[in-house]
């Protein structure tokens, strides 16, 4: 029997629905549909860099946001490194996990989430899509490298469980993301549907051993990997499958807190509609559906509202399932606000230690450990001692692969910036690999009174940048290297710098460090 759309019964039906999605949107204020469904009760948003130019923007956006709903959840990917949304337009201020595992100091780690998570708080940020929980046990894998704290099981189990306290001293939601593991794989999820081809002794005792150091940290949220896991489930995705989020997750592992979904729009799920997967997703055991790396109108989201509702009518979605996701939600909400409240008082009585000082939580004295870490990090070969530092200006040549939408963001990345304020007159070429020509290479390298500086990401798996790599080196033997992405066996150049990262903290300190400052 249908329930008439005004009753009682299906305007709680439809609060429960709203509860548990979290949408993205289009904009740096919030359209007018969006502040009347967060009022109406829709439980979180997710915001992209569409919606994120700067910190002050942000702030003022959420700030508009919270004063519809003060327990509004609103979420981002602000991993550190890699992967930034509210400094996208810029690069982040802090070394991403591969730096961090490689420094292996887990106080430091901490204290840089902390760090990260208090400039988060000041942004209105309360759940924080990090860390990346998985393990970097495929070098070719497109999508986790240095986004991982390394390849090493113990390290980062460590670092990741490190991390979530960090971050959520400061009042902010850590996620532990991809479960059960994205690490092992060859493909990305945001445009195929990898496949975790382990057995259930090697899952237990390697991939799942970080999202148990998270959930013994205490981490009130996992993220569910659009990732085949056979050993598991051999017909559904982790994140719609019930034995993976159910079954594993939340009855074996005994994780209480929010379980969300990774983007529901990535063709990772074959393209079917939002709103089945939405229910299919929340029916497998998933409390909140993330979605919107294209943006969410009003209508798009009333269909998936409404799909819930349906699912709970014919039976799809037992309405007890739906019920509880969204009291997950509530109970994440409920503790964001003491949590933040707590890191405030906290904050009064330290007196600001290492709150960002006068600069304020969005100037320039925020990121002081940032910076500490990421020159720490650095690791530096040299060959030929005479190669350093750098007198002359330079030329820089970047060998560029095609950014990744969602990962990398609009920034651009690379030395060549940093390198230019420290020495005028530095030179900036880019070649992608459509554009190695040999008479491009002969070009690059012609000038033999200047160093020549290249710049690459992830040369060990892009066979075309080791190539071109190659054939540099060949023609300037006293180049010097700076990997931004995870580095090979072999260092090759007159000095080879690793930074494990393309964060703009990152790229100043391989500068600094090519240019003799301390």
């Amino acid at each position: 029997m249908s329930i008439p759309s005004r009753s009682p019964e299906s305007v709680r039906l439809r609060l429960l629905a709203d509860t548990v999605l979290q949408p993205g949107f289009a904009g740096t204020t919030p359209p007018d549909w969006l502040r009347r469904r967060v009022a109406e009760g829709l439980g979180g948003v997710v915001l992209f860099a569409r919606n994120t130019p700067d910190a002050e923007t942000t702030a003022a956006l959420t700030a508009a946001l919270r004063a519809e709903n003060p327990d509004l959840l609103v979420a981002a990917d602000e991993e550190g490194g890699q992967v930034t949304r509210i400094e996208a337009a810029t690069g982040s201020s802090w070394p991403g996990n591969a730096a961090l595992g490689h420094l292996d100091d887990p106080e430091l780690t901490e204290r840089v989430a902390a760090e990260m998570g208090r400039f988060l708080a000041a942004a209105g940020i309360t759940l924080d899509y990090a860390p990346t929980a998985d393990i970097n046990s495929a070098p070719e894998n497109p999508v986790i490298g240095v986004r991982s704290f390394g390849a090493d099981l113990a390290v980062t189990a460590l670092h990741t469980a490190a991390f979530v306290r960090g971050l959520q001293s400061a009042g902010v939601a850590g996620c532990a993301k991809h479960f059960p593991g994205h690490g092992d794989t060859v493909l990305d999820s945001h445009d195929d549907l990898p496949v975790l081809e382990l057995d259930r002794t090697v899952l237990e005792t390697r991939e799942l051993l970080p999202f148990r150091a998270a959930i013994t940290a205490g981490v009130r949220s996992v993220m569910a990997g659009h990732l085949l896991v056979p050993a598991l489930d051999p017909e559904h995705p982790a994140s719609l499958s019930h034995a993976v989020l159910t079954g594993l997750l939340r009855e074996r592992l005994g994780f209480e807190g929010l379980i969300v979904t990774d983007a529901l729009e990535m063709k990772a799920l074959g393209g079917a509609s939002l709103p089945a997967l939405a229910v299919r997703a929340v029916a497998a055991g998933a409390d909140a559906v993330c979605l919107g790396s294209n943006p969410i109108d009003e209508a798009s989201l009333l269909a998936l509202r409404d799909a819930l509702v349906s699912a709970v009518h014919d039976g799809t979605l037992p309405e007890q399932r739906l019920a509880d996701a969204a009291e997950r939600v509530r109970r994440l909400a409920a503790w964001s606000r003491e949590a933040r409240a707590r890191a405030a008082r906290d904050g009064e009585e330290q007196g600001g230690e290492e709150q960002g000082g006068a600069a304020g939580p969005f100037g320039d004295g925020f990121a002081r450990l940032g910076r500490e870490a990421a020159v720490r990090a650095v690791e530096l070969t040299v060959r030929d001692p005479e190669a350093l530092p750098l007198g002359a200006a330079p030329v820089v040549l970047t060998l560029a692969p095609p950014p990744h939408a969602e990962l990398d963001g609009p920034s651009a990345w690379g030395v060549a910036g940093p390198l230019a304020d420290l020495r005028p007159g530095t030179t900036a070429l880019a070649l992608g690999r459509d554009g190695l020509t040999p008479a491009a290479l002969d070009r690059a390298t012609a000038d033999r009174t200047r160093p020549l500086v290249v710049v690459v990401r992830d040369a060990s798996r892009l066979a075309w940048a080791r190539r071109a790599l190659d054939e540099l080196l060949r023609r300037r033997a006293d180049a010097i290297v700076v990997e931004l992405g995870w580095p090979g066996r072999d260092r090759p150049g007159a000095v080879h710098l690793a930074t494990r990262g393309p964060a703009r903290v990152s790229a100043r300190a391989a500068a600094e460090l090519l240019c003799g400052r301390p």
